[in-house]
């Protein structure tokens, strides 16, 4: 149990780490108007979990701790869909229709086809 906790909050030290790594990195060098931050890594982390699932489920026997360093501590702490809900209400409170749906439609939908192609990757590379 001990091991557990140690794994995921390695995991969550280095995803959360890198979730605000890429934010800052977003803001810089894309845009501060639409949180591209957030989409970036919500789209990614679900192409490193729809991969590493695949992966680890069908053709690759793995420790489970390394399930929860990466799956629960890594991806739970970089991904965002929290802060993304948030920031999706926050553009409709300021009237930003068409933001707050591009924002909302650009997560759900990248995020699935990100899934979807980690898994393909996965099984291509078996």
């Amino acid at each position: 149990m001990l091991y557990d906790l140690i794994f995921v909050s390695l995991g969550g030290i280095i995803g959360a780490s890198l979730r605000y790594l890429v934010n800052l990195f977003s803001i810089k060098f894309i845009s501060s108007s639409l949180p591209f931050g957030t989409l970036i890594v919500n789209v990614s982390g679900s192409l490193i979990l729809g991969f590493f699932f695949a992966l680890t489920t069908q053709w690759i026997i793995v420790d489970p701790r390394l399930k929860l360093f990466v799956a629960t501590g890594f991806c739970g702490a970089y991904t965002t869909f929290s802060t993304f809900t948030y920031e999706t209400i926050s553009l409709l409170e300021y009237g930003q229709y068409s933001l707050a749906g591009m924002n909302f439609l650009s997560n759900n939908l990248l995020s699935f086809l990100a899934a979807m192609i980690g898994i393909v990757l996965a099984r291509v590379i078996k």
